[in-house]
């Protein structure tokens, strides 16, 4: 065996050396800096997150083929990792002053290797081109996901959580590799190209079965409806740092992941097997989510239904089946990250401080906290698509490159997803009426932020105005596209 084949794995072993360097801290440190690790592991992710960057301006990253073709590197999978990498970065920044409670000064260094471990198979998932690395990296990133969901072991609602999702975890793993078992029997290859030229041949109804399990299997992580049932449950009994990191860094690794699947592995079968699959998969997410989301007063299971709809804003990326759509989903996830954060990150201050999570609770927040107040506005609008903020370009981006494909099903697509737009207005527009428009006789108290909290809403504020505002981000994540290896999968 060639061990330089490691050197390729450049992101995977650098996150394993922050992984090893906050293991010895939290094990060897003495108790009294063990308040540090939380802003020790921020900034070592930071480097990793620079490392990468700098690697991508200095033009260091090429294609690269390891382990028989297992495992594939490149410039734009390079790129989804570093954007997951700010989206940790931010989150571990955020989680601080929770981190540093007393209720967690017994499973602190837990949490932040659990999230580590997690991140690790996220890059597995990104970077696999054969299913056994693929399952590897999906469990890698699925089952230390259910611990980080139970840590707040003092909380009823937090174990109902982790046994949800520890359950239908496993069941969509079940499902996912009883497709791969009829990928195996009709190809005999577990290779993802070797599977796409395999199946250039007669459709039959084990390929259509197939296709579909493996759809159910991933869209377990994307929370795509019907495989969205455990969502709102586990966003409102995890605690709220483990909640924020479930919804974005999860989320965006798996759509990534997810497309690859599809343009590597079944991209043969676009027209004929799961672009209409899809079709039915994306209205039914953005509408199921919006109606859902208009019902809800726990902010928590809120964004829980507000992210199962922007799930499916999120696979027209992937149903464009084209190198704009890469980029555009690229962009999208780069954008819910900035916009989703700084919601939660309003969210856990105000439950660090006050303990209440009710949009009631949010009534007259202008007066007592106008900073949180207008951060909240900030996300909302960003969410909901308003311009001039990032999430506007980000859902123009994605509607563009859906049209661009051509068909008339796709623009009928496109209608809806725009309908549903409007209806997402209505439920974030909520949040802002009841900040600065709704009074309430006992508001939540005027506190002080922790410094953290503080930096992790600047830098989500920051991101989504400057997002909206430079272009030269999405057309860099268009240039990664076009020289990508997956553009020979896709619809020119």
């Amino acid at each position: 065996m060639d061990y330089s084949q490691f050197l390729a794995m450049k992101q995977e072993i650098g996150l394993l050396v922050v992984f090893l360097l906050v293991f010895l801290y939290d094990t060897f440190m003495p108790k009294s800096t063990q308040k540090g690790l939380p802003a020790f592991t921020a900034i070592l992710t930071l480097a990793l997150a620079l490392c990468g960057f700098c690697s991508y301006c200095l033009g260091t990253e090429s294609t690269t083929v390891a382990f028989a073709g297992m495992y594939e590197t490149s410039p734009i999978i390079a790129a989804i990792k570093n954007i997951l990498n700010i989206g940790v970065v931010i989150v571990l920044i955020q989680s601080i002053k929770w981190a540093n409670s007393d209720a967690m000064s017994m499973r602190r260094g837990e949490f932040y290797e659990l999230l580590l471990v997690t991140l690790f198979g996220m890059y597995l998932m990104i970077s696999a081109r054969h299913f056994l690395l693929f399952i590897i990296g999906l469990e890698g990133a699925s089952l230390p996901l259910a611990a980080m969901v139970a840590l707040d072991k003092n909380r009823y609602e937090s174990h109902e959580a982790a046994v949800k999702y520890i359950l239908t975890a496993v069941f969509s793993s079940a499902i996912f590799m009883m497709g791969l078992s009829f990928v195996y029997g009709l190809t005999g290859s577990l290779y993802f190209e070797n599977i796409y030229f395999a199946l250039t041949g007669e459709l039959n109804t084990m390929l259509i079965v197939a296709v579909a399990f493996v759809i159910a299997g991933i869209g377990f992580k994307l929370s795509l409806v019907p495989f969205h049932l455990w969502t709102a449950d586990v966003y409102q009994g995890a605690p709220t740092s483990v909640t924020s990191y479930l919804s974005v860094i999860s989320k965006g690794a798996a759509a990534f992941a997810f497309l690859v699947v599809l343009a590597q592995v079944f991209g043969a079968l676009y027209s004929d097997v799961w672009e209409w699959m899809l079709y039915a998969l994306i209205i039914l997410t953005i509408t199921v989510g919006n109606l859902f989301a208009i019902r809800q007063r726990n902010m928590k299971r809120f964004l829980a239904f507000s992210s199962i709809s922007q799930a499916g804003y999120i696979m027209l990326g992937v149903i464009a089946f084209n190198t704009m759509g890469v980029a555009a989903l690229m962009y999208y996830i780069l954008v819910y990250i900035f916009s989703n954060l700084a919601a939660f990150g309003v969210i856990g201050a105000i439950e660090n401080a006050s303990g209440r999570v009710s949009m009631d609770d949010y009534r007259g927040l202008n007066r007592t906290n106008p900073r949180l107040a207008f951060a909240m506005m900030l996300a909302m609008f960003s969410l909901a698509g308003i311009p001039p903020f990032a999430g506007f370009f980000s859902k123009f981006f994605i509607f563009t490159s859906a049209i661009n494909q051509g068909s008339v099903a796709i623009y009928v697509l496109v209608l809806i997803a725009l309908i549903n737009t409007i209806v997402s207005l209505y439920y974030y527009l909520l949040v802002v009426k009841a900040m600065y428009i709704a009074d309430d006789e006992c508001p939540v108290a005027n506190f002080k932020s922790s410094c953290s909290e503080r930096l992790g809403l600047w830098i989500t504020v920051g991101g989504i105005i400057l997002l909206g505002i430079a272009s030269c981000c999405y057309s860099s994540l268009l240039d990664l596209s076009d020289i990508s290896t997956m553009q020979m999968y896709f619809i020119n």
